[in-house]
């Protein structure tokens, strides 16, 4: 059986050089302050659908919710692997939470039609909360495993799955269609194939292109990423972006830990003698 699989993938900041200037005044990141990249366990998602599709026979689907330059996470999908590529772009997209944006994602899915499995990174490091891909399963009434680390065994009707828990690791067992958050330790990504980089590298969505383009040729040589708005998935304007989120930041702050009060121990037997004489005078009593 050829599996049906759509992957949720997100361009996110490199929060790793988070600055001064990355909030705005209404409390959305100011996403040009930094630079993009693929959430890094949207990675691990995509290479455990690849690798589902190396086992098993599978059709794979990237799908991304952004601006026109977010078309970037999905050539990188593209050169990793993936079959297909959609964008879901709208003005009225921007500044969802997690609840209007997975809304808008199960409405996507929807449109897409038949799927057996969706994928998605635990979380994303723009916002840390785990909480979209559990919310598009939510809505769509759909089962979902969450900490995925490996897929144990999966036919036509079900599949079993490690994930992690607070004691460790579990094998729990659902029906398909099923929803899987997927941990960075279940694999290590493949790298951009050579041959597909060059294949897809000019690759492009319709909202990147200078009016007046050729759009015709780019679909001819398989070249053109799908792009869906509100209007594409049917929905409402008011659940969506700012208006549909009841989540507001107030500040962002970047903490820095440094240390303070520490002592050097040079490791000879001095100082691994006058360790234990610290310690014991700090740690010991009469």
């Amino acid at each position: 059986m050829a599996f049906s699989i759509i992957v949720l993938i997100k361009q996110v900041p490199d929060t790793t050089a988070v600055c001064t200037q990355v909030m705005k005044d209404d409390g959305t990141l100011n996403r040009s302050a930094l630079s993009a990249v693929f959430n890094p366990e949207d990675m691990n998602a995509l290479e455990l659908a690849l690798e589902l599709r190396d086992r098993c026979g599978a059709t794979v689907t990237a799908l991304t919710m952004g601006p026109a330059h977010a078309a970037e996470v999905l050539r990188e999908a593209l050169y990793m692997g993936a079959d297909r590529a959609i964008l879901l772009t709208d003005r009225i997209f921007a500044g969802s939470d997690t609840l209007a944006t997975s809304l808008v994602l199960s409405q996507a899915i929807r449109h897409f039609g038949a799927v057996d499995l969706i994928l998605c990174g635990r979380e994303a490091i723009d916002g840390n909360t785990a909480q979209v891909g559990p919310q598009v399963a939510e809505k769509l009434d759909m089962n979902q495993i969450t900490y995925v680390d490996m897929i144990e065994q999966i036919d036509a009707l079900k599949c079993s799955c490690w994930h992690e828990v607070e004691e460790g690791r579990e094998l729990v067992e659902s029906k398909l269609p099923v929803l899987l958050t997927v941990m960075a330790n279940a694999n290590m990504p493949r790298p951009f194939s050579a041959k597909r980089i060059m294949r897809f590298k000019n690759a492009k969505a319709p909202s990147e292109l200078a009016p007046g383009a050729a759009m015709e040729e780019l679909a001819r040589c398989g070249l053109l990423i799908e792009e869906w708005s509100a209007r594409t998935i049917g929905v409402d304007a008011a659940q969506c972006g700012l208006a549909g989120s009841p989540t507001r930041v107030q500040k962002i702050e970047s903490v820095v830990l440094a240390g303070k009060n520490f002592k050097k121990i040079a490791p000879d037997d001095d100082g691994i003698r006058q360790l234990l004489e610290e310690l014991i005078a700090d740690y010991t009593f009469d």
